[in-house]
Parts: structure tokens; sequence; C-alpha cells
């Protein structure tokens, strides 16, 4: 088995200053297992190794502008990023991508929504298909919230799917345990980088 590097696409999902530091929205739950898990250093090697074989790495960003946008307040956690939803503007601290993430090349797309799902409420399906994008490389925290939520929506919409399982973690260690279990099942199963590297070359 070999993907090519001209149909495949890494989505990187939320690597946003709310979701991965301290000072962000959701630090004080992903922070620091995010911090201890060095998923961080990992996931920025593997976005420069994929780059550097020709695959494009797009960005999500969860973002809430004035007057909500696609917003639906049908969950606690739909709920709660609403009623904080200062911290999320486009252009709010919180909002923008992490620093690492940004070296060495800036992201070939960065694409927001008010969805879990970095496919829900946006163009990035359209995007990907005017492409000829069919195999998507999933990043980004948390595990078992908008990475299984993407992975699962993109094998939905017809993309192979695999999450790049040491690139993803969760606030729990059994939270992202039972979410790549989860993924397996219902997506094309996830792959380590080193493996994904390994079908690319």
């Amino acid at each position: 088995m070999s993907y090519d590097p001209r149909t495949t696409a890494v989505l990187a999902l939320h690597w946003q200053v709310n979701v991965i530091k301290p000072e962000g929205f959701f630090g004080a739950m992903l922070a620091e297992p995010v911090a201890r898990s060095g998923v961080v250093e990992r996931a920025v090697r593997f976005h420069r190794s994929v780059r550097a074989a020709g695959v494009p790495v797009v960005f999500t960003r969860f973002t809430v502008p004035e007057g909500e946008g696609e917003l639906v307040r049908n969950t606690g956690f739909m709920n709660a990023v609403g009623d904080a939803q200062e911290a999320f503007r486009p252009d709010a601290p919180g909002a923008q991508l992490i620093p690492e993430m940004l070296e060495p090349a800036e992201p070939d797309q960065v694409v927001d929504n008010q969805k879990l799902s970095g496919l829900a409420g946006n163009r990035l399906p359209q995007w990907l298909a005017e492409r000829g994008i069919g195999t998507l490389l999933v990043t980004g925290v948390a595990t078992n919230l908008t990475v299984e939520q993407t992975a699962r929506h993109g094998t939905d919409l017809g993309f192979t799917v695999h999450t790049v399982s040491d690139c993803v973690t969760a606030a729990t260690d059994e939270a992202h345990i039972a979410s790549l279990a989860n993924l397996d099942l219902a997506t094309a199963g996830c792959l380590t980088s080193e493996q994904v590297l390994g079908l690319l070359s």
C-alpha cells in the first residue's frame, strides 16, 4: 500500500492558542497533557516532512465571528464557547495558530468554522475535491473531540481517513486510547507518522 502525495492532504485540527497553551480557553484542561505528551514537536516534524513530500497541510481553527456565524448551541461544549465567544473571535489572541505551527512555512490553507468537525460549516470538502484529494491524514487536539469527529465525518464523505496516532492527544490517556480504538474501527485506521512517511515515499 502507498499513497500519492498529489491526492493526499493533512488536516491539522485546532492547533490554536485556546487549545494548546496554558493561557488559552481550554488551557486548564489541555495544556499540561499536551506539553507532557510532546505532541506539538512531533506534529511540527511530521507537517514539515509531508510538506517536503508535496502534501498540502490544511489547518482548521475554531472561531466565533460577530453574530456567532454557524454556531449552534445544541451541546454543553457549544454553549460554553458561545458564552465565551470573545475569546474565539477570528482576530483574538487565543484563536491564532500556535507559533510552532507557522515555522518553517506558512500553512497551505487555514479554514475557520464553528463546528467540532473541521469539515463542517465551511468549503473545505469542496476545496479538497477540486484538487483531487482522496486521502486525509489527521493531526490535532483533542483526539476524542475534533479529531474523532472530523475523521468520522471525512469517512462518511467518502475520503480515506487515517489519524496520525502520535500527532494527536487528549486531556487524559484513557480518552486518547479509547478514541484511537474507535477510529481504528470507524475509519481506514490509525497510522504513526513514521508509517505515513513510509507510505508516501
